[in-house]
């Protein structure tokens, strides 16, 4: 299945000028207003990400983890900005760890090593 297809179908939409996405890989339509929580769902035994802006400098996204699912330990070149949109985790950053919820939001340093424990579905929102 195509992202646009999925996009459109995660949030009840069958024509891709109503979520703003004209063709595959396109970024969202500028000066437009977007509920994050509608752009990605849960699959089950899963782990989906959809890129929302992607640029050379810099990229923003959204992933979700069907229950059991997760990421393996990484570190990344520049920091990271992550929102929780929905669920709780434990975020280990550098061996400490920071228990995070729906709403909250943390800045992940550049070069640090880090990874989440999910405690049941999750979604978030990175900006990197």
């Amino acid at each position: 299945m195509s992202a646009d297809l999925y996009i459109m179908e995660s949030i009840g939409k069958t024509n891709p000028s109503e979520v703003g996405m004209k063709r595959k890989n396109a970024e969202p339509e500028e000066s437009k207003a977007y509920t994050i929580v509608e752009i990605i769902e849960y699959m089950a035994n899963a782990v989906i990400s959809k890129t929302i802006i992607k640029k050379l400098t810099w990229n923003s996204s959204s992933i979700s983890f069907d229950r059991g699912e997760g990421l393996t330990e990484k570190i990344s070149p520049f920091d990271t900005f992550t929102q929780i949109i929905k669920g709780e985790t434990k975020l280990v950053i550098a061996h400490g760890f920071h228990l995070q919820q729906s709403g909250m939001g943390i800045v992940i340093p550049a070069h640090l090593s880090n990874y989440i424990k999910l405690n049941g579905r999750y979604n978030d929102f990175n900006n990197k």
